[in-house]
């Protein structure tokens, strides 16, 4: 059994995802999803940098590209969303954006301390000057703030810092049931994300060990991919279903316009 959905998947509009959206479809049509939703990485509000995502006058495209696809594959529910940065003091800008269009979900990450792109390989090499417990304090303390600002409805890849494999010799379990917390309070969904698997961590987001907090916080899932080529779409939907179950998960949730639509049981 694999879920029925995919909730994170990118274009090439972000550049750097390749193949078509119809070949998206085709690979979730392929291995048995009922609904799929394109999250691609919205415009950057605080600069532009097209390395990581689509520029603003794209977001149009982006929406009809979607569309297009919608129309010609019926046989499976293609939901419009995005995945957009949380960035501190751009809150407005981000809020602004998100209200240009009726998504049926969006997705915060957090990809930026201050500057720095910790997950972007080529900035790789700024882990070593960096204290990781300051790195993963700082990292949480932005996630509790992207919950509360009110702007998503999934968090993706709550663990993304462990991406390289760098780990806090202190127990971090506190911060994270304060996160949890903050999750569960302001109703946001928590991901589990595979793509961890395809990382040099080897892992999926977020670990065991963190997704029991959110499971006992009573923090609900969806599923994605984070697919950046068709093949990934589903890739390793097996294992995360297990994943979701060892750490106590029994259903998962989908949407629509902004809204928790449905539980669909994983037992």
């Amino acid at each position: 059994m694999i879920p029925k959905s995919d909730y994170h998947m990118h274009t090439p509009l972000c550049n750097h995802a390749e193949g078509e959206p119809r070949l998206y479809v085709e690979q979730a049509i392929r291995i048995g999803l009922e609904e799929m939703g394109f999250s691609d990485h919205a415009p950057l509000v605080s600069h532009e940098d097209l390395r990581y995502t689509m520029r603003r006058d794209e977001l149009s495209l982006y929406h009809e590209e979607i569309e297009r696809v919608r129309a010609a594959y019926p046989q499976i529910r293609i939901l419009t969303a995005l995945e957009a940065d949380y960035l501190p003091g751009f809150e407005d800008k981000t809020r602004e954006l998100l209200a240009g269009y009726p998504y049926d979900y969006v997705i915060g990450s957090v990809h930026f301390i201050g500057n720095w792109a910790f997950d972007d390989p080529e900035q790789r090499s700024h882990w070593e000057n960096r204290e990781v417990e300051k790195v993963y304090s700082d990292y949480y303390d932005l996630l509790r703030r992207a919950a509360s600002s009110g702007l998503y409805d999934i968090m993706g890849h709550v663990d993304l810092v462990k991406k390289f494999g760098h780990r806090p010799r202190r127990d971090f379990s506190d911060e994270i049931r304060k996160t949890a917390k903050v999750f569960k309070d302001t109703g946001v969904v928590v991901e589990l994300n595979t793509s961890g698997l395809r990382k040099p961590v080897g892992e999926i987001y977020p670990s065991l060990e963190v997704l029991r907090f959110y499971r006992e916080a009573g923090v609900p899932i969806t599923f994605s991919s984070d697919a950046h080529s068709p093949a990934d779409v589903g890739r390793d939907f097996d294992k995360a279903v297990l994943h979701a179950k060892e750490a106590g998960y029994r259903d998962y949730v989908l949407f629509e316009k902004r809204k928790i639509s449905g539980k669909v049981s994983l037992v």
